[in-house]
């Protein structure tokens, strides 16, 4: 899964020491092109807060949260992966955003409410840095709880239950070269020791540095950090006959952990 959490999931919304000798590590049971099963993933079960009132969004959940005038401008933010969002009503039960980063586009969403009020649907389109084909998904969320009043009818607790991407968000390709490991994906790019040190990442919004250490010979432990703070620790481990792989991923700035499998291709 690339960067082992769905981007839709955290875009907005709320879309890995080595010391054995490199030889051993020349048949590494990560190489290979790796397609995630979203049927599969499950997803953290802490719910994102958001509610738009009076003109005014509130991203009560976010790390760190943020409010913005709702008038469909640019605002500034900081602490996120993008350094402005625009927010605007769109009708009485939905709500649209985009993301941007030094001006360039990051992220497009809208985020609908059902007639009954207890299902969000959130609409994304992800444009890669530096171009490329972007990426889409749709995520469905629950309500928790009781519906907020006297806000807009898509503000409240909401919990992702399910979530559709486009494949090329789904695919990842690793490949190991003497005690190095490399990782490509739509959404960034890295080479690698395995040695638990930090090496620059590119291509990534959310991170720019990631550091490797090898729990065993089928799992990889990598963290990724943005601008000297730790964002992320995923957990990969592949099956022992080759041909799935399970990542465990915990957002640390969000507190929330999502589990996906891929499938070697």
């Amino acid at each position: 899964m690339n960067k082992k959490e769905l981007f839709v999931a955290c875009a907005l919304f709320l879309v890995a020491a080595l010391w054995a000798p490199t030889s051993s590590f020349a048949q590494s049971p990560f190489d290979g092109t790796w397609h995630t099963n979203i049927a599969q993933t499950k997803f953290s079960p802490k719910p994102n807060v958001f509610y738009l009132s009076q003109g005014w969004y509130h991203c009560v959940s976010c790390n760190p949260s943020f409010d913005v005038k709702a008038d469909g401008q640019d605002q500034a933010v900081t602490g996120q992966t993008y350094d402005t969002v625009s927010v605007r009503e769109v009708d009485p039960k939905s709500i649209a955003l985009t993301t941007k980063k030094g001006g360039t586009t990051v992220s497009e969403q809208t985020r609908t409410v059902s007639a009954n009020g207890k299902t969000l649907t959130i609409k994304n389109t992800y444009h890669p840095m530096g171009g490329g084909q972007p990426l889409t998904a749709e995520t469905t969320a629950t309500l928790v709880g009781i519906a907020p009043s006297g806000v807009h009818a898509a503000s409240g607790t909401w919990r992702i239950t399910k979530v559709q991407e486009s494949d090329n968000g789904l695919t990842t390709t690793y490949k190991t070269t003497g005690d190095e490991l490399s990782m490509s994906s739509a959404t960034g790019s890295y080479t690698a020791k395995l040695d638990g040190k930090d090496y620059p990442a590119t291509g990534a919004y959310t991170y720019n540095f990631v550091s490797l250490k090898r729990i065993d010979a089928h799992t990889i432990e990598e963290t990724d950090k943005r601008d000297g703070t730790v964002v992320g620790v995923s957990k990969m481990t592949v099956s022992s006959d080759g041909k799935k792989m399970t990542v465990v991923s915990t957002n640390k700035l969000t507190d929330r952990t999502t589990t996906s499998v891929a499938e070697k291709q």
